[in-house]
């Protein structure tokens, strides 16, 4: 049995707002602890690495809000593909700066330009689904 369509794009954009508001909160939470909690255990150039992870992941759950409200005005399979990159993007850069920094373990920035490029990948997704709309009636 199939799903009805508008039963999957509400999932989908429950679930992009859902993902939007952790990755917000926990962006926030995080900037916070860098600047009260890691302050004094990191080296300066480890806290820059951290606080750039905080600032991409900021901006990519306000891409991802971005996009949930999008995927309401514009159906289709290139919103969804960038709410997933972003999202993807969030835990693979983010996500092993955070690692690296407090691990010290510098072979996980390894992983930091899979995220870098499923950014790209969202934001291309992005505009080619509004290069797609074409022009007003």
């Amino acid at each position: 049995m199939r799903l009805p369509t508008i039963f999957l794009e509400f999932l989908m954009l429950r679930s992009f707002l859902m993902l939007a508001a952790f990755f917000g909160f926990t962006g926030v939470a995080l900037g916070a602890f860098a600047a009260h909690g890691l302050k004094e255990r990191l080296s300066a150039e480890y806290l820059a690495v951290f606080h750039t992870g905080v600032l991409y992941q900021l901006i990519h759950a306000l891409a991802l809000l971005g996009v949930a409200i999008l995927a309401t005005h514009i159906p289709g399979r290139l919103i969804t593909w960038a709410g997933f990159s972003f999202a993807v993007g969030i835990l693979l850069f983010s996500g092993s700066l955070y690692a690296l920094t407090l691990t010290g373990f510098s072979k996980l920035g390894i992983i930091t330009p899979f995220g870098g490029l499923a950014f790209l990948f969202g934001w291309s997704m992005l505009g080619l689904a509004a290069w797609r709309l074409g022009s007003p009636p």
